[in-house]
């Protein structure tokens, strides 16, 4: 399943159309597809590309490279495999377009995580050698015993080729694809430091909570009639208040359900007042599209809401992530994403935002 051109409007459009507003001032990294490759770098300009592996595969097989910006950014390379019955141990041999790779043929040596899940670090010589030969070959193959998995080289150097451009490495000694002689990648922009602060009003009594979402709830439809269903049967989890400070309460309902999403709104009430009720600015966005997050779950201890959207019931695709509260509003914390669905697992989806955590003053 292809998301079109992986644009993050489409994307949320795709997950049952409930809204994920962009941050404006996050500044999240681009994601692209090139054939069967799809790239994406981070505000850091860390970079990732990954192969993706064939609709119809039951078993995957892909590459994932990783590079970080700057002069210093050394690539690194790894074959991943989700597959049933792997052995604890094994061998791997690989061969590109039908060739033995690399050409004297000694396999790699591999191990599996829980005899489903393997990753094999591909050694920076043989690396070197792959990126080199994806000029002209077509595919990669890796061979386990009996089986054996195909990874499409297609579009892989010009994802490559993208990731130098992101990284200004072009024409300079360091890039991927186009190399010169001459020059150096700039300096990676810095991790920033982004603080959350816990809740730390006194925690609302179960009846306190109740009422105010009750409220809210209520409040919601007068503004805008049937913009949020009653509770969802058996979601009353779901909803939530808590006390930011000793006046401030962050109230979510659950709004709408889906197969395998449910879509929250977020509010920020002062006292009990529902009736100044704002949305919950996620980076500075006030509307209320920017106020709804999919799958997602505050923690008042950390100050923090992840959320977890899915494009299908698999759960390999989609965009997940956390923000943090600084006091006025939920700056983004980490962002991940997946455009296309082809079983590849969260811890594989592309970074496109990345921060730091420092303590709150």
């Amino acid at each position: 399943m292809r998301l079109g051109d992986g644009s993050r409007t489409k994307l949320a459009a795709l997950a049952l159309t409930l809204s994920l507003a962009m941050p404006a001032q996050a500044q999240i990294g681009p994601i692209k597809t090139f054939r069967d490759w799809v790239a994406g770098c981070d505000n850091t300009k860390s970079c990732t590309a990954l192969s993706l592996p064939a609709e119809t595969d039951d078993e995957i097989a892909f590459l994932r490279l990783d590079r970080p910006a700057g002069p210093d950014g050394v690539p690194t390379l790894a074959l991943k495999l989700r597959a049933q019955k792997l052995k604890k141990n094994f061998t791997i041999a690989l061969a590109l377009d039908g060739q033995p790779f690399p050409n004297a043929g000694q396999p790699l040596q591999a191990s599996s995580v829980d005899g489903e899940v393997a990753e094999i670090a591909i050694p920076a010589a043989t690396a070197e050698a792959l990126i080199a030969a994806a000029r002209k070959a077509t595919t990669l193959t890796a061979s386990i015993e009996s089986s054996t998995f195909k990874v499409s080289l297609a579009g892989s150097v010009a994802a490559m080729l993208w990731i130098d451009e992101r990284q200004g490495r072009l024409n300079t000694p360091s890039a991927l694809i186009r190399k010169g002689t001459n020059g150096t990648a700039p300096t990676a922009p810095p991790v920033p430091m982004i603080a959350s602060r816990p809740a730390a009003g006194k925690p609302l009594s179960k009846a306190e909570a109740a009422a105010l979402i009750k409220a809210m709830r209520t409040e919601t439809n007068r503004r805008e009639p049937d913009s949020c269903e009653d509770t969802p049967d058996g979601l009353s989890d779901a909803d939530g208040a808590w006390a930011l400070d000793g006046t401030l309460r962050l109230v979510a309902i659950a709004c709408s359900r889906g197969a395998y999403n449910v879509s929250s709104q977020f509010w920020l009430v002062t006292g009990r007042d529902v009736a100044k009720a704002k949305p919950a600015p996620f980076e500075g966005d006030t509307s209320k599209t920017a106020s709804e997050l999919v799958n997602a779950d505050f923690d008042p201890k950390t100050g923090q809401i992840t959320f977890y959207a899915k494009a299908r019931g698999l759960g390999d695709c989609g965009s997940s992530g956390s923000y943090g509260w600084n006091g006025q509003r939920f700056a983004v914390l980490q962002w991940s994403e997946m455009s296309e669905c082809r079983l590849i697992p969260g811890d594989d989806w592309i970074t496109l935002f990345r921060s730091q955590e420092r303590a709150a003053n």
